[in-house]
């Protein structure tokens, strides 16, 4: 029988008149990628899991105007943002969580300036509440005896200091964590950052992604783990690339977590 996922929107509680404890922000990647969209459910399995009281934006959510701003255009990035903002206001929103470092820390630290100040937090983090309050259990045989190295995001990792919610997420498991010799501040970006994730890269001796993943694949892993949806499709092309996909995965810490689950 097929899991169902219960996952409401702001419009249907603020009908009842409700407040969530946390919106969660889909992203444009989770909403529509379809490798992204895995990363999504299984995120809210986890949700669904510890009772969460939760809602999404749905049709209401718009892109965060990260990649235009990225990419320069600053007048996009902001009428994208006003646009967001002005429905967050309306609900009034608190609290903010996301599977996407690049909304993460647009809607952190770049939303305030223009009105709309809200506690965001990175699914990693969420998670890691969620297990030490005891309202997730994780079962921890599925990757006994597993091999995880963990790519940190570097809109996670470097632009906002986080680097230990996902291992400590991760140990959960109970597989054996092994570290890059590039890892936590000093990690190489996927490629995919700054709107590189929509354009061909410059022409070099190796495109960032095969060269992460080569890293990635000294220390011998079983599975790559991401914190992030960009960073996922840029290391599943690496493994490709590599022609390593019949021995190593690719997978995010919400899955690895809601694969673990009782």
């Amino acid at each position: 029988m097929k899991e169902q996922l219960k996952v409401p929107t702001m419009a249907e509680y603020m009908a009842e008149g409700k407040q969530p404890e946390i919106l969660f922000w889909v992203g444009s990647a989770g909403s529509y990628d379809d490798r992204a969209k895995k990363i999504t459910k299984a995120f809210v399995k986890l949700l669904n899991n510890a009772n969460v009281d939760f809602a999404v934006l749905g049709a209401e959510e718009s892109n965060t105007g990260d990649v235009a701003k990225r990419a320069g255009n600053e007048f996009l990035f902001q009428m994208q943002a006003m646009m967001n903002i002005e429905v967050l206001n309306a609900y009034e929103i608190k609290r903010i969580v996301t599977c996407d470092p690049h909304s993460f820390n647009c809607i952190k630290n770049e939303y305030p300036e223009l009105g709309g100040i809200y506690d965001v937090i990175h699914h990693t983090q969420y998670i890691k509440e969620l297990i030490d309050a005891g309202r997730l259990s994780v079962k921890g045989d599925t990757y006994k005896g597993k091999r995880i190295t963990f790519h940190d995001p570097c809109y996670l990792g470097r632009a906002n200091n986080e680097f230990d919610a996902p291992r400590n997420v991760l140990q959960n498991t109970n597989a054996t964590l092994v570290e890059m010799k590039k890892h936590k501040r000093t990690a190489l970006c996927c490629g995919a950052g700054g709107a590189q994730m929509f354009k061909e890269p410059e022409k070099g001796d190796k495109d960032v992604n095969v060269l992460r993943t080569e890293q990635a694949l000294e220390t011998t892993p079983d599975i790559i783990a991401t914190g992030c949806p960009y960073c996922n499709t840029m290391m599943t092309d690496g493994i490709k690339a590599k022609e390593k996909e019949d021995s190593i995965i690719v997978l995010d810490v919400a899955e690895l977590i809601a694969n673990d689950q009782d």
